[in-house]
């Protein structure tokens, strides 16, 4: 080969270099034409026979393709040959950071944060899965033209359970000297806490058009002055003022984190319409490919359904009742991600979003996504994540979290509960952005958030122990209500991916499932005047003197039941369940099968409308009045 790639030389047989686009210490990147699949890509190459730069570009493709983020670089393939080592990346019309600044001057906080909060985001995913990035820079964050912000360069990353990954750069420390944290100045490895330091620095630079150690004379200066902690106050930050005295903070243990860094950025810029609509469609896209398999923790814990009778008693107090998620996915094929590639390239500088926050309204009930306001970036620090897209009723979304490759041993869970509800008094509120936040203490094993809309509805956050033990409730909860807050400054609960099938459950109407003939059976029930839950997924009616009732509410169950959960019984082509109980009265609930599908993780889950009928009298008498109210049920149901 060549000691330098030309245009129209073909790397692996599949990529036409087209145009020279960088140029650096490591190599040149090129961008150009996917052959295979017809897209363009960037592509770099590390110098003939420079076996340093060789390592380091397959040290970036190991940790970052372990990564998958809208605001990371994507890495596409590796390959050695012909004594040169190439890596294939995503291609993002873009330019630096620090192109922008020298070329427009000094960002406003606003543009700033609005730049920081995306590369946070980055952070906190390429931290949870263990890879430091050790090198954040102005030089490091493409910007396109519609501000969005991607983290590029993992050339110096390291997996934190591997060796240090120490250069030769700088004497021996890793990194651009005018951005290193005091510790890795001192010797000590790159960590998370350096690469806020290090977004800190970017960020300061950004406003400040210097860098938080001032000016030095030359590179080894620098380190002198990170060394002994140097640094200088920001003047033109205003808003953005105390995130970045947070994030220079010369103690490492003393910095926010990555995830608590997004919020501090959301407070001064809310992420503009191009970065929550790029976020959305990245959700709807994961919640159709399903999560990342996890072992053992990718099996839900076997679930019982709790009987509706407590289910009302819970919701008086702000605990929702069954467990649930959207099974909105009717096959049809996922909404692609926007491709926005990775190598330098003219464009202008980014605007500033609008520091105002918008009312925040829940919207239309059946069309608001509960799953939109949980992530699992923020839980990460807690363990591994999963996403439960399909688990409970349709106004919930869960998020189990357990240490790798085991049981989960925490629920948390984002509910819809509408406006009847009251919080009481004892609780503690603030306002946080455009919502007020109810923050209940610690109550057995279940830790409980409540967000309160401008508009009267509400949202929970509940973290719950699933498990024998896990971690802090409350800090959990406080996790899920950080982004949930952050995700509410947009104004409404963005909506669902796609309609509902028309077969499921989520269409249907609780209350028009039992007839006012049927619910005669039960003396004293008045069908008029019955109480809705929220999105209509629930249905409640009582009796004049309050001695019984009947309460039907939908739920989705995996494994699918079987005859350790109850009684078979057939109506017609449908089937069910019952389940006797008496605890301070006597109960027996029925649960309709409404349909069974095979779920994104491929596991059978079952819709299920669960009836249950309460009373005084006899246990056997009232199973026989939930078996005859479930015959007018059942062949109502739309899945039938």
């Amino acid at each position: 080969m060549r000691g330098t790639a030309e245009i129209g030389d073909e790397v692996a047989g599949r990529y036409l270099l087209r145009e020279r686009i960088g140029a650096g210490g490591m190599g040149v990147v090129w961008r150009a034409h996917d052959r295979e699949l017809d897209r363009t890509v960037a592509v770099k190459c590390a110098r003939v026979n420079d076996e340093r730069a060789a390592k380091r570009l397959k040290n970036e493709a190991r940790n970052a393709a372990r990564l998958h983020h809208p605001h990371i670089v994507a890495v596409f393939d590796h390959i050695d040959g012909g004594g040169r080592s190439w890596l294939v990346m995503e291609y993002v019309p873009s330019r630096s950071l620090a192109a922008i600044v020298a070329a427009e001057g000094p960002l406003s906080p606003q543009q700033a944060a609005a730049i920081g909060w995306q590369i946070a985001d980055a952070l906190a995913t390429a931290h949870a899965k263990g890879v430091v990035h050790g090198d954040v820079t102005p030089e490091n964050i493409l910007v396109t033209g519609d501000g969005i912000a991607k983290l590029a360069d993992f050339g110096i990353s390291r997996a934190l359970w591997s060796d240090d990954t120490r250069d030769s750069l700088s004497g021996g420390v890793p990194g651009k000297p005018r951005y290193l944290a005091p510790e890795v100045a001192s010797g000590e490895p790159a960590s998370r806490e350096s690469d806020q330091f290090s977004l800190g620095a970017a960020l300061f630079a950004a406003v400040e058009g210097r860098v938080p150690y001032g000016e030095a004379a030359s590179p080894l200066a620098y380190i002198g002055r990170a060394r002994d902690g140097h640094i200088e106050p920001p003047r033109q930050a205003g808003q953005l003022t105390g995130p970045l005295t947070a994030l220079l903070r010369i103690d490492p243990g003393s910095r926010p984190a990555a995830a608590e860094t997004r919020e501090l950025m959301a407070e001064v810029a809310p992420p503009s319409e191009a970065v929550r609509r790029l976020h959305n469609e990245g959700a709807a896209l994961d919640r159709r490919r399903g999560p990342l398999p996890l072992g053992p923790l990718g099996t839900w814990p076997r679930r019982r359904a709790w009987t509706a009778v407590a289910a009302v008693a819970l919701v008086a107090v702000l605990a929702a009742v069954l467990l649930t998620a959207a099974p909105w996915d009717d096959g049809s094929p996922a909404r692609a991600q926007p491709s926005t590639p990775g190598g330098a390239h003219s464009a202008p500088a980014p605007t500033a979003p609008t520091a105002a926050t918008a009312r925040s309204a829940l919207g239309d009930a059946r069309s608001a996504d509960p799953c939109s306001v949980l992530a699992t970036a923020p839980l990460a620090r807690f363990g591994s994540t999963q996403l439960a897209a399909d688990y409970g009723n349709f106004d919930r979304c869960d998020i189990l979290v357990g240490p790798p490759h085991e049981d989960p041993v925490v629920d948390v869970a984002a509910t819809l509960l509408g406006t009847d509800i009251e919080a009481g008094s004892h609780i503690p509120t603030r306002r946080t952005g455009n919502v007020t936040v109810a923050a209940e203490a610690l109550d057995g094993d279940e830790c409980d958030r409540t967000l309160q809309l401008d508009d009267g509805n509400h949202i929970q956050l509940m973290a719950r122990l699933i498990g024998d033990s896990g971690p802090d409730l409350c800090a959990m909860a406080d996790a899920a209500t950080g982004h949930a807050v952050t995700v509410m400054r947009a104004g409404t609960v963005p909506r669902r991916p796609s309609a509902a099938v028309p077969a499921s459950l989520a269409t249907a109407d609780a209350c028009a499932l039992l007839t006012p003939a049927a619910l005669g059976a039960l003396p004293g029930v008045q069908a008029a005047g019955a109480e809705r839950d929220f999105g209509n997924w629930g249905c409640h009616w009582r009796s004049s003197d309050g001695d019984s009732g009947v309460d039907l509410v939908f739920d989705r169950n995996s494994p699918p039941l079987d005859t350790s959960d109850g009684t078979p019984v057939a109506f017609g082509a449908g089937r069910g369940f019952v389940v006797p109980e008496y605890d301070d009265r006597a109960t027996c609930t029925l649960r309709l099968v409404n349909r069974d599908f095979t779920d994104i993780t491929g596991q059978r889950v079952e819709e299920l409308a669960d009836l249950t009928v309460s009373g005084t009298g006899a246990l056997g008498k009232l199973c026989d009045t939930a078996k005859h109210l479930g015959t007018t049920a059942a062949a109502r149901l739309p899945g039938t």
